[in-house]
C-alpha cells in the first residue's frame, strides 16, 4: 500500500516541531527527538507514530538513479489534473505540481545518464493531455527540497539532532547500479520506509545489524540516498507555496542564489538550463507575505525578470505520493 501526504489544517506547534525535527534527521530515534527538544520521550513517541500513521509526515529513502531535469508542461484544456497524475506517476518523479500561471504543470525527474533523448522524444510526448513540454537540465543546486527546514527549531535544537545536512550542489549522480545486492536490498527497503530500523534491515539484506549501519552509513555519505521527512507545506502553517523563474545577468547567478537560501521558507533553489536561470520553490504564510517576498527581499535588486506561479496542487513531492495512490 503507496502511504500519501495528507494535507489538513496545520499542526499545532509540538506536532509541527516533531516533524521539523524529522526534517533534519528522518531516522533520529523519538528520545533523540525529546532530548532535542526538551520533551517527554512517550509524548514525543506517541505523537510522532501518529504523525506517521496518518500520513502527515512521511519519511523515505530517495535512491538517487540520474541526473535531475525540470520539465513544464503545457496541456490541453480539461487535461491539465491528469497529466500532473501521469507525471507522479513516474518513479523517477521527485516532485509534480499543478501551477496557476503561464505554465500548467512542472515536474522534477531523474534522468539517467544518456536518456536525456528518449526522456524529451518518446516518454514525456506520451504523457496523456501533454501539449507543449520543455526540459530544461539542473546545473547545480543551492538547495533541494529534500534539505528544507523551515526555520521552526533553534540552532540549539538543530545542533543536538546532528545539525544541517550539506548542501547539495553538484547534480552528477552517483552509480547506483556499482552497489553490491545487499546495499541494493537496503536502498529498496528504506525507499519504502526510511525508518526502518537497522534490525530490520539487517534482516531484508542478509546481514549483522552492525553492518547494516555501516551500509546506511556509506550509502547516505556517497550519496545513494537521501532520508528525509515529506510533509505538505501547509501544516506547518506554510499554505502558500509558489515556483518563480528567475532571469539575471551571468555574473549574479551565483549572488542570488545565496540570498534567495537564507530565507528558512524557501524550500528549493536551482541553477537551470533556459531563458531564466534560476528556479526556486518559496513558501508562505500568506500572499501578502509572498508579495513581499517578491518585491522587498534583498535578491530582488540583482534580477532583471521573476516569472511566479502558485503552486495549486501538489500531486509528488520528495519522491511521495501526496493524494492517496496513483494508480
Amino acid at each position: 500500500m503507496t502511504t500519501a501526504l495528507n494535507p489538513a489544517a496545520p499542526l499545532d506547534p509540538l506536532d509541527q516541531r516533531i516533524v521539523a525535527a524529522l526534517q533534519i534527521d528522518g531516522r533520529a530515534s523519538w528520545r533523540r527527538i525529546a532530548t532535542a527538544l526538551e520533551e517527554p520521550e512517550r509524548k514525543i513517541a506517541r505523537r510522532g507514530l501518529r504523525l506517521l500513521e496518518s500520513g502527515a509526515v512521511v519519511v523515505r529513502g530517495l535512491v538517487v538513479r540520474g541526473e535531475t531535469v525540470i520539465l513544464r508542461m503545457n496541456c490541453r484544456p480539461g487535461a491539465v489534473r491528469d497529466t500532473a497524475v501521469a507525471t507522479a506517476r513516474r518513479e523517477d518523479a521527485i516532485f509534480s505540481y499543478v501551477l496557476a500561471g503561464a505554465a500548467d504543470c512542472v515536474a522534477e525527474l531523474q534522468c539517467a545518464q544518456g536518456g536525456l533523448a528518449r526522456l524529451m522524444l518518446d516518454e514525456v510526448p506520451a504523457l496523456p493531455g501533454l501539449v507543449e513540454q520543455q526540459v530544461s537540465p539542473v546545473l547545480r543546486y543551492f538547495r533541494t527540497v529534500h534539505e528544507w527546514s523551515p526555520g521552526i527549531l533553534g540552532a540549539d535544537e538543530i545542533e543536538a539532532l546532528g545539525g544541517r545536512s550539506p548542501v547539495t550542489d553538484g547534480v552528477g549522480a552517483p552509480d547506483v547500479e556499482a552497489a553490491g545486492p545487499e546495499e541494493r536490498a537496503i536502498l529498496r527497503a528504506l525507499a519504502e520506509d526510511g525508518r526502518r530500523t537497522h534490525d530490520e534491515l539487517a534482516a531484508i539484506a542478509g546481514v549483522s545489524v552492525a553492518t547494516a549501519r555501516r551500509r546506511v552509513e556509506s550509502l547516505t555519505q556517497q550519496g545513494l540516498v537521501s532520508i528525509r521527512a515529506a510533509v505538505e507545506p501547509a501544516l506547518l502553517g506554510l499554505p502558500v507555496e509558489a515556483l518563480l523563474w528567475i532571469r539575471t545577468r551571468p555574473d549574479e547567478v551565483e549572488a542570488v542564489g545565496r540570498l534567495l537560501v537564507e530565507s528558512p521558507l524557501v524550500r528549493y533553489a536551482a541553477v537551470v538550463m533556459g531563458e531564466h536561470q534560476l528556479l526556486v520553490d518559496v513558501t508562505q504564510p500568506s500572499k501578502s507575505a509572498l508579495h513581499a517576498f517578491l518585491t522587498e527581499s534583498p535578491w530582488v535588486r540583482r534580477v532583471e525578470a521573476v516569472q511566479s506561479h502558485l503552486v495549486v496542487e501538489a500531486w509528488k513531492r520528495s519522491g511521495v505520493p501526496t493524494r492517496g495512490p496513483v494508480h
